[in-house]
């Protein structure tokens, strides 16, 4: 960890590193709580593993046809939206077992990342590096992008925090008052699809869920209020990828993998705790 305090001052990729963990962790706290409370963990993994098929195709144009403005995020992004949008309508309204889209979804888009990634010339290894994260490969350009997403996210989070408040925790309720349900679900969809493209470049699409989920989940068992919740969940995510960063940067360790044991090891903590005081009292 001293040898992080000591090169950040100096290095400019540790600085966007740290940044983007910073950024990403705002947009994280607030939808990852939103996932946690609506239970739509399965939903935003096939999000997640559906990226991967963007990401390739994107990387493919690039390659191929020589669309250098096409920059990999943006397939990312188109992508997690598309698929979000698909479940969404699917399980509103089409008669098939929304698991199986899911399921279908989650399949088909990695297995479409592949493929583009195999008929890609040369060696992909930033592509690699999405499957397990590429924090310190962050550019500049990335970031001005995750923090135009991130921006979004909270603007539309902001303007209708009451309505998917309600759909959270009572979509019946909120349809009786005259809450569009279907379109606040949808926005919600899509709000994850864009936090899990932040996330993506933070952990990679395998550990994804995790640092979604585990900040809301420890904040969940420390906090009453939907908004306080939202608030520690943003200040765990913010301490976990920094301290992932500063613990994985000596030992060359991989920061994404480093960051999801940090916080996985802080979720057993605090429920093996507050469980054991409960016991107590």
């Amino acid at each position: 960890m001293s040898a992080f305090l000591t090169d950040l001052p100096r290095y400019p990729f540790l600085q966007y590193a740290l940044l983007t963990g910073l950024l990403v962790s705002v947009a994280c706290g607030i939808i990852g709580t939103y996932v946690v409370t609506r239970r739509i963990t399965y939903i935003a993994g096939s999000i997640a593993h559906t990226v991967l098929g963007g990401l390739g195709a994107a990387r493919y144009c690039q390659t191929v046809y020589q669309w250098e403005w096409f920059h990999p995020l943006y397939g990312a992004v188109l992508a997690a939206l598309a698929s979000a949008v698909i479940i969404g309508v699917v399980s509103m309204r089409a008669r098939q077992r929304e698991d199986t889209v899911i399921g279908s979804l989650w399949a088909v888009g990695m297995a479409a990342g592949i493929l583009f990634i195999y008929k890609t010339p040369g060696y992909n290894e930033d592509l690699m590096s999405y499957l397990f994260g590429s924090i310190l490969m962050v550019s500049s350009q990335d970031l001005w992008m995750i923090a135009g997403l991130d921006v979004l996210v909270m603007i539309v989070c902001v303007l209708f925090y009451n309505q998917i408040l309600a759909l959270c925790f009572d979509e019946e309720f909120a349809r009786l008052r005259g809450v569009p349900v279907e379109f606040y679900y949808l926005l919600l969809l899509c709000l994850t699809a864009l936090t899990v493209v932040l996330l993506v470049t933070v952990v990679g699409i395998v550990m994804v869920i995790a640092l979604l989920t585990l900040p809301a989940a420890v904040a969940g068992e420390l906090t009453k209020k939907l908004w306080h919740m939202m608030a520690l969940s943003t200040v765990l995510t913010a301490l976990f990828t920094t301290a992932g960063l500063a613990v994985s940067y000596g030992p060359d360790l991989p920061a994404g993998a480093t960051t999801i044991v940090i916080a996985g090891i802080t979720y057993l903590l605090v429920v093996s705790g507050l469980r054991a005081f409960r016991i107590r009292r």
